[in-house]
């Protein structure tokens, strides 16, 4: 078993990641933009940012930290996946 798991599964991230997963729970709490916020609290695009949610949230250790979050993190990208799979298998005109 990895070490860092076995003292919990927040040990098993690292703190960008578990920052990461903190901003996701209460973005909605800065003001402006969300994409103002990530530059300034990350100083990374929102398309990097993504990335790296995107990745974070298929990880058992996110999951194990923060299931509610994960699960619907992973729901809404499933629903948006659909839609534009969707979008491109319907005939055009």
């Amino acid at each position: 078993m990895d070490t860092a798991y076995a003292l919990g599964p927040q040990a098993a991230l690292g703190d960008t990641e578990r920052e990461i997963l903190a901003f996701e729970r209460q973005w909605w709490k800065y003001g402006g933009a969300k994409e103002t916020a990530i530059r300034e609290l990350f100083g990374m695009s929102a398309t990097r940012y993504y990335q790296v949610l995107n990745s974070l949230i298929d990880t058992e250790a996110a999951l194990a930290t923060d299931p509610m979050l994960v699960k619907r993190l992973r729901r809404m990208r499933d629903a948006r996946q659909r839609e534009r799979s969707g979008r491109r298998l319907t005939p055009s005109s």
